[in-house]
């Protein structure tokens, strides 16, 4: 066994763990916020704002290896930006969909159309877009670079995110910035830095594992290719 693969592996050992860690300390030690809140439901935050660390992880991934691709394309570049974006639709899934549970329980409604929660839809939309171009345009240099293009304009929006609330105001909660609601109890601060590293390690080991299967994939069309082309030139 390579010594990638015994890292690998104990990295996916101590996330498993790290991620149950987490689960039994949320739901068995915190204590439930105030009603306003969302009383018990508010422990959706520990799982709702890492997995958008996880979603701006994962763009920034796919931003270094689109903006790579486009100085000079390789497969391991390429195969960085897919992944890259893969990994941020599927945080951005958990993100759209834990969020409107805990609005429905706090504000009453699952969704409005508040600032950050259109931005945040708009981003995920954007990587939403660079899987189905790459999984439905083709492998070719061409479908490549368009989708590493969009791959690099789509981390515009990220600061924009982050900024929202801030710059328009809006309905969305700020707990854990300067003026926001804040965490009233020192296990709620554990659970969601608990969290933040829990969620970030999860990114990285999804980033791997796509990152490794579609480099694998495009050797393995390469060979193919290659194998085609010898077999027609010898036939």
């Amino acid at each position: 066994m390579k010594k990638t693969d015994i890292g690998f592996y104990a990295l996916l050992g101590c996330t498993l763990a790290g991620i149950l860690y987490l689960i039994g300390f949320v739901f068995l030690v915190v204590p439930p916020a105030q009603v306003q809140a969302g009383g018990v439901s508010q422990k959706i935050l520990y799982f709702h704002a890492p997995s958008a660390y996880g979603m701006y992880l994962s763009a920034v991934a796919c931003f270094f290896g689109s903006a790579a691709y486009l100085l000079k394309p390789t497969d391991k570049r390429n195969a960085l930006a897919e992944a890259g974006a893969e990994c941020a639709v599927v945080f951005g899934l958990i993100v759209l969909t834990t969020g409107p549970l805990w609005a429905k329980k706090a504000w009453g409604v699952y969704w409005t159309w508040d600032p950050r929660l259109t931005v945040s839809l708009l981003n995920v939309l954007i990587y939403v877009a660079i899987v189905v171009l790459r999984a439905f345009a083709g492998d070719g240099h061409a479908e490549r670079k368009f989708a590493a293009a969009l791959g690099v304009l789509g981390t515009v929006n990220l600061p924009i995110i982050h900024y929202a609330v801030k710059k328009w105001g809006g309905t969305h909660p700020i707990v854990i910035q300067k003026g926001g609601g804040g965490l009233g109890h020192p296990d709620m601060v554990k659970a969601l830095v608990a969290g933040f590293i829990m969620l970030t390690l999860f990114a990285v080991v999804l980033l791997w594992v796509r990152t490794v299967y579609c480099y694998n994939r495009a050797r393995l069309r390469a060979l193919e290719e290659q194998a085609l082309q010898e077999g027609v030139l010898e036939g």
